[in-house]
């Protein structure tokens, strides 16, 4: 899968843009804030219908405009396919080959991305809302279903965060149908997770093995706030849970329990990768995202497209060749950077492109 050439209106600050790319690796060189993270993040937007550095989608809109279109076309195993995304104070539409998506699970899916950016490294680190977001995306690109799942769950977890939250009498009867159907949408999201971080842990785990030098083993283990051993009990453990801890959820006005409190833990060689060090957590994510690619591509047949978004600075020149090295021929690449010095052993077939100012020249 290649993206062939984008469109792009009034999209930050891109009043109008128009580009081709390459199948292979697209540089994007510039100074700092002419426009180079804004353009890998309407690649972003057009795959995913959200930005990854911004909740508020009038952030999107180019100043003193009403509204924004992206447009795209792909190249896919079955042909050429294209998208388009308008968004205004309305909303959004989805378009794909010109006909509106009904739900963004008929839209998501249909590109796949794979983003490395600076921020990537706060995964480690970060707050468990951070890798939950990373789970969300990835498998909301692989399987729509787990959209569809996850959007349920989250409309019962509001209704009953709500519930408890405005209701001085808790009617327990009414609580126990929402826990009912929170643990029914629940169980399947924590079964979608589970089966992905177990086949991106043996991944990652590769990768992480070749980058140290076979020095160091990776694993990514999912913890769910359900405490389950295995899918089989998942129900009936979640509903357990929602049971003893009703009390407590009538007290705090809040669920204190479910898919919304589960996390991942990286370790490496056995130990908390939160207390490794710099280039230990640098080669995790690159583990990560070099896994992140083989899965979507064992899953859809099709190698999502690469968003590197000034991260080959931040790598020594070892990682960043074991970068290059496993980014396959058919990975269509695209590179920010502020200097083609910071990138080294790269192919000799690269596209460059100039950005200043919001356009390319």
């Amino acid at each position: 899968m290649w993206i062939k050439e984008i469109e792009l209106q009034d999209y930050r600050n891109y009043n109008h843009l128009h580009a081709e790319f390459s199948p292979q690796l697209n540089v994007f060189v510039g100074k700092n804030a002419q426009g180079k993270t804004n353009f890998l993040e309407s690649i972003y937007f057009l795959s995913l219908t959200r930005s990854h550095r911004t909740r508020s989608d009038k952030d999107l809109i180019s100043f003193n405009k009403q509204n924004l279109t992206i447009k795209g076309i792909i190249e896919r195993r079955s042909g050429e396919t294209s998208l388009e995304i308008l968004l205004s104070d309305k909303g959004r539409t989805t378009k794909v080959n010109h006909l509106r998506q009904a739900k963004l699970s008929d839209y998501i899916g249909t590109m796949n991305v794979v983003l490395f950016a600076p921020e990537d490294l706060q995964l480690v680190k970060g707050s468990p809302s951070l890798r939950r977001k990373f789970l969300d995306i990835d498998l909301g690109q692989i399987k729509p279903v787990y959209l569809t799942d996850l959007s349920n769950y989250n409309h019962v977890l509001k209704q009953r965060n709500t519930y408890l939250k405005n209701t001085r009498e808790i009617d327990h009867t009414f609580l126990t149908v929402l826990d009912e159907q929170l643990a029914f949408y629940g169980t399947k999201v924590i079964q979608h997770r589970s089966e992905f971080v177990q086949l991106l842990s043996k991944e990652a785990d590769k990768n992480h093995s070749a980058i140290s030098n076979q020095l160091e083993s990776l694993t990514i283990q999912y913890v769910s706030s359900i405490n389950f051993t295995d899918n089989d009990n998942i129900l009936d453990r979640f509903v357990n849970h929602l049971s003893k801890n009703r009390q407590k959820d009538i007290g705090k006005k809040v669920t204190s329990v479910g898919p919304h409190r589960d996390d991942l833990v990286f370790t490496i060689n056995g130990l908390n990768a939160t207390f490794g060090s710099q280039g230990q957590q640098r080669s995790l994510i690159l583990s990560l995202k070099l896994a992140e690619i083989e899965l979507i591509k064992s899953v859809t047949n099709e190698y999502p497209i690469l968003l590197l978004d000034d991260v080959m600075s931040e790598l020594d020149i070892s990682r960043q060749t074991k970068l290059i090295e496993g980014i396959k021929e058919n990975v269509q690449t695209f590179i920010t950077t502020t200097s083609l010095e910071h990138l080294h052993h790269l192919p000799d077939d690269i596209t460059v492109f100039t950005i200043d100012h919001g356009k390319l020249v």
